[in-house]
């Protein structure tokens, strides 16, 4: 495979994992905030490439205003 081939290969599955994972988070925030939350949510995005655990990322996410 080309460098071009490649990098829009990753682009477009980086695109498809921003949209995927927006959403959810979206869906999840609503659902907490409906349930009467108000505190920071944790997240843990992990990637996993052919079985193999190679990031995870954790963080909080804030339900309301910032203070």
């Amino acid at each position: 495979m080309s460098e071009d081939g490649f990098n829009m290969s990753l682009r477009k599955y980086l695109k498809r994992v921003g949209v995927t994972s927006q959403q959810a988070i979206e869906e999840a925030t609503r659902t907490a905030r409906e349930a009467g939350g108000s505190a920071p949510v944790e997240a843990r995005m992990v990637l996993t490439i052919d079985g193999r655990e190679v990031n995870v990322i954790e963080g909080s996410i804030m339900l309301g205003e910032s203070e």
